[in-house]
């Protein structure tokens, strides 16, 4: 792991000891040194480090309360860390396990929600081309499957081309075949693009069929990363491990 980085300027205004950089062109999407985050006396996050490369998928697993969702939302700007340094884009994109999308809006309105002026129409049009969704530019959110409606929020969460994608249970809801297609599509996405990822999610099989890298999160804390090329056909079961789950 990288060494941390003496902090160039400070764009969190509101907990002295918590900074938040924006990243350049490096190679690194994220870069996170010592994050903590509490809430009252329970403690959410503890000195967590963390890098995420450029192209690089990583998935993150833990239980239920262990501090998954809270990273997220600090690396998003969505939530106020106590303590460290987050170095990440000055906006990335999020894909939530909702769509969200505005249905009032039709879908190329959705897509380019916050670039009007940069993507336009044409831009979202070939953004929906990219998930499938060519010709629907005009449409209403109210037409879509759940597996559509997923759709259109990851080509609008793409439309800028971030360097970093945060994915917050996005297939959860879906049903099984719908999943797996989907993971198809972002993982083509993801290669196209090339933003940096973190996906948090409970099914260890999504995280081994998408995940270069897959990271368990356990009492706020990284405790354990494994990369599954490493681990030809043997990395379910010791995820499963990891989790207190036993494999059968």
């Amino acid at each position: 792991m990288s060494q941390p980085t003496a902090p160039s300027r400070d764009r969190a205004a509101a907990a002295p000891s918590h900074e938040r950089e924006r990243i350049g062109t490096q190679a690194l999407a994220v870069s996170v040194r010592g994050l903590k985050r509490r809430y009252g006396s329970r403690v959410v996050i503890d000195s967590l480090d963390l890098d995420i490369q450029k192209g690089e998928f990583v998935a993150l697993l833990g239980e239920s309360g262990c501090g998954k969702t809270t990273l997220l939302r600090a690396l998003a700007g969505l939530d106020q860390p106590d303590a460290g340094t987050i170095r990440a884009p000055e906006r990335p994109s999020v894909v939530f396990q909702e769509p969200r999308l505005l249905p009032w809006a039709p879908l190329w309105e959705n897509v380019a929600l916050g670039h009007e002026r940069t993507i336009g129409r044409d831009g979202a049009a070939r953004a929906l081309a990219e998930v499938g969704l060519a010709g629907r530019e005009d449409d209403w959110p109210r037409n879509l499957s759940g597996g559509q409606a997923q759709r259109v929020a990851l080509a609008r969460a793409l439309v800028p081309d971030p360097a970093l994608l945060l994915l917050d249970e996005p297939f959860a809801a879906l049903d099984a075949l719908t999943r797996i297609k989907m993971h198809g599509l972002v993982k083509e996405l993801v290669a196209l693009h090339q933003p940096g990822v973190l996906i948090v999610t409970h099914d260890v099989d999504e995280a081994l069929t998408l995940a270069d890298r897959i990271i368990v999160m356990r009492a706020g804390r990284i405790a354990a990363s494994f990369r599954p090329k490493d681990h030809a056909g043997t990395l379910r079961s010791i995820l499963l491990e990891e989790l207190g789950v036993q494999s059968h």
